[in-house]
């Protein structure tokens, strides 16, 4: 399974070879390294993947001291040694690929923009409701169900957008031009990952 953790960058357009523009993701990923290799709970084989040098990091750390580290569980056969580099050079252009991110925070909203409900008439006795949630179900219940779709916190998550596909890979700057959009804002940390058979991350 190809892996590769990365930093969005932003958004522009590439042109296929038919000519036809398509909108692209650009994500300065790797070079990462293989921090070493575990065991999880389940007796299955883990991969300590990381990625970024810190500036100033602990003696106790030493020189490999990574920014930011994510587990792999790997595929059954799959083998990766301690020391390995990562880099884009493991994808190629037209791979299918899934993405991993922490979605763009919005704060505290209320139920037209967190749900998308349409509101109340703005006229015949409704004022000053036209963007609450009115009801939220019979009163004999005396609770509210789990689940209910009301205001709240919204953004902040970690979201995976899947079936995407690899454009453009500029192996010089390690950075994948990925079709379409990916969670997070810039400079927001991502894992990207082939979507072929069942991927487990932690």
């Amino acid at each position: 399974m190809k892996y590769i953790i990365g930093t969005k960058l932003e958004m522009t357009q590439a042109f296929r070879e038919d000519g036809t523009s398509v909108a692209v993701t650009l994500i300065e990923a790797g070079p990462c390294t293989v921090a070493r290799i575990t065991k999880d709970d389940a007796g299955h084989d883990v991969a300590l993947i990381g990625f970024g040098k810190k500036k100033h990091p602990a003696k106790a750390q030493g020189k490999e001291a990574f920014t930011h580290l994510r587990t792999l569980r790997l595929k059954e056969g799959e083998t990766l040694e301690p020391g390995a580099v990562i880099s884009v050079e493991a994808f190629a252009v037209g791979d299918e690929i899934a993405v991993t991110g922490t979605s763009k925070g919005h704060g505290f909203q209320g139920v037209v923009k967190r749900h998308g409900f349409r509101g109340h008439p703005s006229t015949h006795g409704h004022k000053d409701q036209l963007r609450k949630s009115g009801s939220i179900g019979a009163g004999g219940i005396q609770r509210v169900f789990k689940g209910m779709r009301m205001a709240g916190r919204m953004g902040g998550d970690r979201v995976t957008v899947k079936n995407l596909e690899v454009i453009t890979i500029d192996k010089e700057r390690n950075i994948l031009g990925v079709k379409g959009a990916v969670p997070g804002a810039r400079g927001g940390l991502v894992t990207i990952h082939t979507t072929d058979g069942n991927v487990w991350l932690k």
